[in-house]
């Protein structure tokens, strides 16, 4: 039954990725959001005041330009809102800015396989988020489990809705590959270059803490060592000042 299962599930996402044609919802009380966001996010709470009404305004462009919608469960406000923060926490100083790369998000209720099933007989192989390619572009799924799950809790330093929006501020330049050049001036491009591969070997020698799907490649370890970045941003600098300079470069211009 399972092998029924999901097919059929690829199938609808499929449909509704492209042939779905209705907008996201207006936007109608920004203002709601501010008690949820100062509970769940710690970015939000650390902001001022006139940087949370900012906040949360581009929370609502975000949502204005972009689907959100979800497989196997009903989605709630607050998946939206923690979708739409994860977006925008990563290019919060950046003014103005638009995910041209991206028009839809789609959570699953827990992690999922490659197949976009979520249940497989190897946990291994449980994904939390993605960015599509092909047939999929433009489109982002993640798991609604770790999507909670990253924005609760910051002392695991694993925040997956900041790292897929990571993993699409990587890709501006037309390659997912660890290497912002977007984000960084050019006379940063070679120290990250020296920094980035020297704790790839250290976390393999099992020498960082920084989570080892980080030295996967370089695509990962940016995506990682941003949520290390956002999640918990003094331990990084204590620990690794440099490479959270270069992070800080990245995302305070």
């Amino acid at each position: 039954m399972i092998y029924l299962i999901i097919p059929l599930i690829a199938a609808c996402i499929l449909y509704f990725l492209l042939f779905h044609n209705s907008r996201p919802h207006p936007i109608t009380d920004q203002a709601s959001w501010h008690e949820p966001l100062l509970k769940q996010v710690s970015f939000y709470q650390k902001l001022n005041e006139k940087e949370q009404q900012i906040f949360r305004q581009r929370m609502a462009a975000f949502l204005e330009e972009t689907y959100v919608d979800s497989v196997g469960f009903e989605l709630e406000e607050l998946d939206e809102i923690l979708v739409a923060a994860s977006a925008v926490i990563p290019v919060f100083k950046f003014k103005e800015w638009r995910y041209n790369n991206l028009t839809g998000v789609v959570i699953y209720p827990d992690n999922f396989n490659e197949n976009l099933g979520y249940k497989n007989k190897d946990p291994n192989r449980m994904i939390g988020g993605l960015e599509g390619t092909g047939r999929f572009e433009k489109q982002m799924i993640l798991s609604r489990k770790a999507l909670h799950h990253g924005i609760k809790n910051d002392t695991d330093q694993l925040n997956r809705g900041i790292h897929e929006f990571v993993h699409l501020l990587d890709k501006i330049d037309g390659a997912v590959d660890g290497l912002p050049d977007a984000l960084l001036d050019n006379s940063c491009i070679i120290p990250w270059l020296h920094v980035m591969p020297q704790e790839m070997e250290a976390i393999r020698r099992d020498e960082s803490d920084i989570r080892s799907y980080a030295a996967t490649n370089q695509a990962e370890f940016f995506a990682v060592s941003s949520e290390y970045f956002f999640s918990r941003p003094q331990l990084m600098r204590r620990k690794h000042p440099e490479i959270y300079k270069m992070l800080n470069l990245c995302f305070n211009p």
